[in-house]
C-alpha cells in the first residue's frame, strides 16, 4: 500500500488486515442475522430439555439446549440452542414456538434477534481499520535545513 509516495508500515498495514477479518466475519454472519431480525426461517416447537451454565468472574451465562421440530414435520434437531435463553427462561420439558434460521446450533423464540446491531458494527469496524491507513494524515517531515 503507498499514499502520497510513501509505503504503508507493518501497522498499517496489520490494521487493514484486521479489518478485512472483520468485514469477512461480519458477512459470513449477515445473513442469519438480518434472517433472525426478519422471523425468516423454518418455524415450529422448540422443547427445552436441559440448562448449562458457564461461570465468568462477575456473571453468569446460560442457555437452554433441547430439540426443534418444525411445523410442517421434517427432522427433528436435537442439541440446539435457544438464542437469548436465560437460566429462568425454560424449565425441562417446557415447549415454546420458534424458528430455524440455518444457523447451525441455535434456534430463535417469536421475537427474534437484535443480533444484526453486532454483525453491522463489525462491517464498519472493519471498514473503517481498512481505510484508517488511506485516509489518516500523515505529519510531515521538517525540511532539511539548508547550509549558506
Amino acid at each position: 500500500m503507498e499514499r502520497g509516495g510513501r509505503r504503508a508500515g507493518a501497522f498499517e498495514v496489520a490494521l487493514a488486515l484486521g479489518g478485512l477479518l472483520l468485514v469477512v466475519l461480519a458477512l459470513q454472519s449477515a445473513g442469519p442475522a438480518l434472517a433472525a431480525l426478519r422471523g425468516d426461517g423454518t418455524h415450529g416447537t422448540f422443547t427445552a430439555r436441559r440448562l448449562e451454565c458457564v461461570q465468568h468472574p462477575g456473571h453468569e451465562q446460560c442457555a437452554w439446549l433441547g430439540a426443534f421440530r418444525p411445523a410442517g414435520g421434517g427432522t427433528l434437531r436435537e442439541d440446539v440452542a435457544f438464542y437469548g435463553a436465560e437460566r429462568d427462561t425454560f424449565t425441562a420439558g417446557a415447549s415454546s414456538p420458534a424458528f430455524d434460521t440455518g444457523r447451525r446450533g441455535h434456534v430463535y423464540g417469536p421475537g427474534g434477534s437484535n443480533e444484526w446491531v453486532v454483525v453491522a458494527a463489525m462491517l464498519l469496524a472493519g471498514l473503517a481499520l481498512m481505510a484508517w491507513p488511506l485516509l489518516r494524515p500523515r505529519r510531515r517531515r521538517p525540511a532539511p535545513a539548508v547550509d549558506s
